[in-house]
């Protein structure tokens, strides 16, 4: 395994940049963006294997790891009393509890459409 896969790598379309953009959150700030994605991933893995041979030439250790990182499905979340109060009375107006009515609040606005985002995977090739 090199040590680029160890890392979170994420590529996306940006409606605001009009292209996309690999970002390799934990290990690096920026990214690389352009019209193809596939091009971008490849930028993205070399941009990665650069910064990493620049943090071993510091003599610099290597951050944790990121990809494959496996999550309990569990979090604290602290928010003020009046946000708790809130959402308590619209879980109890939406016959729900507070844990799913907050858990579907999440996944609408971080997974619309349910699916998964596109991370650390290769980009698929397009069809012709």
């Amino acid at each position: 395994m090199k040590d680029r896969d160890r890392y979170l790598k994420i590529v996306e379309w940006s409606e605001e940049d009009k292209c996309y953009v690999g970002r390799c959150p934990g290990l690096m700030f920026g990214g690389v963006h352009g019209d193809d994605e596939q091009k971008v991933f490849r930028e993205l893995s070399v941009v990665v294997d650069e910064w990493i041979e620049t943090i071993k030439k510091d003599g610099k250790p290597l951050p944790k790891a990121t990809a494959d990182k496996e999550y309990s499905g569990r979090f604290l979340l602290r928010v003020g009393n009046d946000l708790h109060r809130a959402l308590a009375v619209r879980a109890l107006e939406a016959d729900q509890s507070l844990n799913n009515y907050a858990t579907q609040i999440l996944r609408d606005r971080v997974m619309p459409g349910g699916g998964e985002k596109n991370v650390n995977r290769r980009p698929q090739k397009k069809s012709a």
